[in-house]
Order: C-alpha cells, then sequence, then structure tokens
C-alpha cells in the first residue's frame, strides 16, 4: 500500500471558511489516527506528502515521527500552479508502473483534481482509497475511489471497552493495542475473526508487539483472559482448532 498526502488539502480541510471565500487553516489533521486506520486495511510500503513545508512548519517533526517522506514543493506564488498535485500524481504513477507489489493506493486529498488520477490507476488495477474532509471532499473524487474515507469517521472511530479498573495497569497498553485492533478489524465485517488476523493486525499497529513483554506465554492466552474478565467473546474453530475472537460483549 502507497500513501500518497496532499497535506495542504487536509490542513485547510480542518478550517473554516471565511467570508470572502477563502479557507484558513484549521488545527493539524491527526495523520497518526488516519494511518493506523488504514495499516487494518494492509501493511504501508511508502509514505510521501506534499507540501510547502515553510508554510506548516510545525509539523515537520511529527510527520518525520511517523516515517513520511516530505516532498518539498515551492508555493504556487513562485510557480504558478499547484505542483504539490502535479508531483503527487507523477508519483503515483511511478509507484503505479514501477512497483508491482504496490496493489492499493491511498490519496488524502479531497481535491476533485485528483479524479484523473485515481481513475487512471484504477485502469492499471489498482485499488484506490480516498481520505478526506466532509465538508471539503469532492463527490466526483469520492465517487471516483474504490472507498472513501472520511476524516471525521476515522476520528470518531468505535470506542473500546473501559478496563482501566480490572486490568493491572502494567498491562494497560497491552490491552489498549488489543481492543483497538478488534474494532478495527470489526469495523466493516463483525463476523468472527480469527486470532492470528487479529495479532497480524496488531503487529502492524505495533510492530514491536510480543504477548510475552506482559507476561504471556501464547497469543490465546491473552485472548482467554480477555474472554475470562468479560470483554470478549471467544470460541474454537471446529474445523481448524485455531481460537475465533467473536467480539466485544455487550
Amino acid at each position: 500500500m502507497a500513501v500518497l498526502i496532499d497535506y495542504e488539502n487536509l490542513a485547510l480541510g480542518t478550517g473554516r471558511r471565511k467570508r470572502n471565500g477563502h479557507q484558513e487553516v484549521g488545527p493539524m489533521p491527526d495523520v497518526k489516527c488516519i494511518l493506523e486506520r488504514l495499516v487494518d486495511k494492509g501493511r504501508i510500503v511508502s509514505k510521501r506528502a506534499y507540501c510547502d513545508w515553510q508554510r506548516f512548519s510545525d509539523a515537520i517533526t511529527p510527520m518525520h515521527e511517523l516515517g513520511i517522506e516530505l516532498i518539498e514543493i515551492p508555493d504556487r506564488a513562485y510557480t504558478g500552479k499547484n505542483s504539490a498535485d502535479i508531483r503527487l500524481a507523477v508519483d503515483a504513477v511511478e509507484i503505479c508502473l514501477t512497483r508491482d507489489h504496490v496493489n492499493t493506493f491511498v490519496i488524502l486529498s479531497g481535491d476533485s483534481d485528483f479524479s484523473p488520477l485515481v481513475s487512471k490507476l484504477r485502469e492499471f488495477g489498482k485499488t484506490v482509497i480516498g481520505v478526506g474532509m466532509r465538508e471539503a471532499t469532492s463527490s466526483l473524487l469520492a465517487e471516483n475511489c474504490d472507498e472513501f474515507l472520511f476524516y471525521e469517521d476515522i476520528l470518531a472511530a468505535r470506542s473500546i471497552p473501559n478496563f482501566g479498573d480490572v486490568v493491572p495497569e502494567e498491562k494497560h497498553e497491552c490491552y489498549q493495542l488489543l481492543f483497538e485492533s478488534l474494532a478495527a478489524v470489526q469495523r466493516d465485517d463483525d463476523s468472527p475473526v480469527l486470532a492470528s488476523r487479529l495479532k497480524d493486525t496488531m503487529r502492524r499497529k505495533r510492530p514491536q508487539f510480543s504477548e510475552t513483554t506482559y507476561g504471556y506465554r501464547s497469543f490465546t492466552e491473552l485472548l482467554r483472559e480477555a474472554a475470562k474478565l468479560g470483554f470478549i467473546g471467544i470460541h474454537k474453530d471446529s474445523r481448524s482448532g485455531t481460537a475465533m475472537v467473536d467480539g466485544f460483549k455487550e
């Protein structure tokens, strides 16, 4: 999966429209939250963000910490055109034609100018996911994508059980990751989840995760404890004999 970010469009999307019709820059978009939603769908192998970074200097360090390659784009006052859109489109086509292992493109923007790019990527058999602000996204772009995620919906993701009073503090991080991953996997499909798939999702979110760090001999032991505490339901698949997670208990 390749993630290409039109950062200026996101930053403007969180702001409000002024009386003169211009859009003002809003709060810094939570790109980390977006990426954590995207890893539920697959492994991200390329992350690039396009912008005149002198205008958004506060975002540089957080973006570097997320491992995102920052592509410096000159201010359009000097170029006379939106160079960020052009460079993003060129890079997307280059990745499409030279990296066969990338089968999904994620475009973080609500700009309708990307609609021809989306159509071209789909012509080459690629899946295209769009991410943008609800009020700042063109319906033309959203309807062209295979899937479109609204930023507001990502932030308002399904809540997880309150485990703070039941689970020892040293295991809070583990349970937080477990429940967030389960909620993510079942967001689009609430059918039972293979334990191995759930663990893979947790590792995409936190590559350093290991249940042994928290005192469990196996991942199944962690699931059994969570089920015993009444947070989730689990059962054993009759054919494979592997653990299945039914979901959160009401």
